[in-house]
């Protein structure tokens, strides 16, 4: 018998050493995820109980006071299932917030997304003072609901603003801003949209100097001009960032509550009672917790679905590099 052809018989409990070796890397191996896997959940731990402090827990509460009434002291005094969300169906106010919000989205968020991207577009060469522009325009980030708020509110002021001052230099008529059903949820969404301006701005910016200057100059090359450029090859190569401005902006236009409650409360006649000043003002003005958790479910519920109606139709468009 050849050297290569011998072999050595070992007893059936007894492992080759190539055995062995094999059988000690994968405990080795296996050693090392579960140690890896529990420093992982000792990281996430802080956040993980952050979220079922400030997350969980009052989302499940909310779940339990939407199938429950409450006596005019908030205190929960019975089970009435879905008698809750059945007589939203039937309340005014309630379906006056779902198109007051509705409007109040269509307003602020192709406008706001489409000056930001105008802004963005002229601002993003290396001209000498471009820096200044960018910084000016990206301002509003650094400012909160309420500044932005107490700011805008001076400017509305129907005769020590500065906005009616301008329109009276223009021969025009004052503005009712704040005052007049018809202006109230207009003013609003003007400030609005500067408000996010900043946020928007940096974003869509980001993008548009992400994109290599090879290809526009390639374009140019070929005689596309500014708008052929635009449309064609800057567009569909910052889709990723205008998609997801446009999943930001939807969910932050449906959860304005700091500068319509600051601005207008709700007034004048309904006409900026958006849905989460009204989940506000049914419980923790009128202390009926339960038609309001049922309020926020609703909102909520109506969130997701346009988020995932986003994400399934509108991110097809998307074109990732």
């Amino acid at each position: 018998m050849n050297g290569s052809e011998r072999s050595v018989r070992l007893p059936g409990n007894v492992a080759s050493p190539r055995t062995a070796k094999r059988l000690g890397r994968a405990a080795t191996l296996s050693g090392l995820r579960r140690r890896e896997s529990l420093l992982a959940y000792v990281f996430l731990g802080p956040s993980l109980i952050l979220f079922g402090i400030f997350f969980f827990y009052p989302m499940l509460d909310s779940v339990i006071l939407s199938l429950h009434s409450t006596d005019p002291t908030g205190k929960v005094v019975g089970y009435v299932g879905l008698d809750n969300f059945k007589f939203l169906t039937q309340d005014f106010h309630f379906l006056k917030g779902l198109q007051v919000t509705a409007m109040f989205t269509l307003l602020t968020v192709p406008t706001g997304i489409a000056i930001a991207l105008a802004l963005a577009a002229m601002t993003s060469g290396r001209s000498r003072g471009m820096k200044g522009f960018q910084f000016v325009f990206s301002m509003p980030v650094v400012l909160s609901v309420g500044s932005s708020s107490v700011i805008w509110m001076f400017l509305f002021h129907p005769s020590l603003g500065m906005l009616n001052y301008f329109l009276g230099l223009l021969n025009v008529s004052p503005v009712p801003w704040l005052v007049s059903p018809q202006w109230a949820l207009v003013s609003v969404s003007m400030m609005t949209v500067w408000m996010n301006m900043g946020f928007l701005y940096i974003v869509l910016l980001s993008g548009i100097k992400g994109i290599p200057e090879e290809i526009l100059e390639s374009a140019r090359i070929d005689g596309a001009g500014p708008f052929r450029s635009f449309a064609g090859i800057l567009l569909p190569l910052l889709s990723p960032s205008l998609f997801f401005v446009t999943v930001i902006s939807v969910i932050g236009a449906f959860q304005s509550f700091g500068q319509v409650n600051i601005l207008t409360r709700g007034g004048p006649m309904d006409s900026t009672n958006v849905l989460v000043y009204s989940i506000y003002q049914e419980a923790f003005v009128n202390y009926r917790f339960g038609t309001g958790s049922a309020q926020a479910l609703v909102l909520f519920a109506i969130i997701l679905l346009l988020t995932l109606v986003q994400f399934k139709w509108v991110e097809k468009r998307v074109h990732y590099q």
